[in-house]
């Protein structure tokens, strides 16, 4: 079978052959991988930023084809599933202490067929398409939790939110948004592309983050900068929440006269395998909009070029033929 490897951090990919993976614990399953989408989160492996041990098979946002349930969307952060583990036994393995995420710690998708440690986090789609499924396995679970997060904030009608950051976790999460909340929705970002694209997916307003005015509700960071941290702070109202899911790495003073009073400031990671099941069924019921650009498995390189370099208005898909 063809996969594709980083063998080392800020290493090239390299497509090489492997053998068709075994299952060969209890409870192990084997896929044969139909579409993979492509994640900011595998540059941040592939540079070292966190993942591996080195060589690892990148990929979390996989559809894949099992003998018994058809097409399947895989849950890929996998917890440690022990009874005395806090997280998996609440059903939040997306931040067991040690878990083992495919295509972050364990071999994911960016191949031909992958091997799955438990049935359960291979969720049947029927009928849906596996290129626009497959980023709803990160991209989109990432961006509803995220919203979900928020909505006990948004209750009351007219309630106004911030999303910054229209990338593809962005437009996600102003469909999400608009669907779930009675809510005025501003979305930030630097790129007008980016901004067209928003406002065509029901974004009230759209600006830099230097034109916000008035207080909001709830802010949902998908960038996590210093300078999108410190534009949230300043636009959140008292016992307004700010949701950080961007990995940049930005920081902001936090404590009594920091922020406004009672201001919630959280980070939300991923989610749950709950969480999934109600996308998908969200899903189902609504006709979510997300642009991707599909390439072959072999040229995943290209895609993690293109992703740097911002050249994708949505989500990259590795098909796997």
């Amino acid at each position: 079978m063809i996969t594709v490897l980083a063998s080392k951090p800020h290493a090239q990919l390299e497509v090489v052959e492997r053998d068709i993976p075994v299952a060969q614990l209890a409870g192990e399953e084997v896929i044969k991988v139909l579409a993979c989408g492509v994640c900011h989160s595998d540059l941040h492996v592939a540079d070292g930023d966190f993942g591996g041990p080195y060589p690892i098979v990148l990929g979390h946002e996989v559809v894949g084809e099992h003998p018994e349930l058809g097409r399947v969307l895989l849950y890929a952060p996998w917890g440690c599933g022990r009874a005395e583990c806090r997280q998996c036994s609440a059903g939040l393995e997306m931040i067991c202490p040690n878990g083992r995420e495919a295509g972050v710690v364990s071999d994911g998708g960016y191949s031909q067929y992958m091997k799955v440690p438990r049935r359960e986090y291979l969720l049947p789609i029927g009928d849906m398409d596996p290129a626009t499924t497959a980023p709803l396995a990160c991209g989109g679970l990432t961006a509803f939790r995220a919203v979900k997060r928020a909505l006990p904030h948004l209750l009351r009608p007219g309630s106004r939110a911030v999303v910054i950051g229209a990338g593809g976790l962005g437009q996600f999460a102003i469909q999400f948004l608009k669907a779930l909340a009675d809510v005025e929705l501003t979305v930030v970002d630097t790129s007008a592309e980016k901004l067209t694209v928003a406002a065509e997916l029901g974004a009230d307003v759209t600006c830099n983050s230097n034109e916000l005015h008035g207080k909001y509700d709830a802010v949902i960071d998908f960038v996590g900068a210093d300078a999108t941290l410190a534009a949230a702070a300043a636009a959140i109202d008292r016992q307004g929440i700010i949701v950080v899911v961007g990995l940049w790495g930005g920081r902001i003073p936090f404590g009594v006269g920091a922020v406004p009073s009672e201001t919630v400031l959280t980070t939300s990671i991923w989610g749950s395998l709950e969480d999934l099941r109600e996308l998908l069924d969200f899903a189902r019921g609504h006709k979510l909009q997300h642009s991707i650009q599909t390439l072959p498995l072999y040229q995943a390189q290209e895609a993690h070029d293109l992703l740097r370099s911002g050249k994708i208005k949505g989500r990259a898909v590795l098909i796997a033929n």
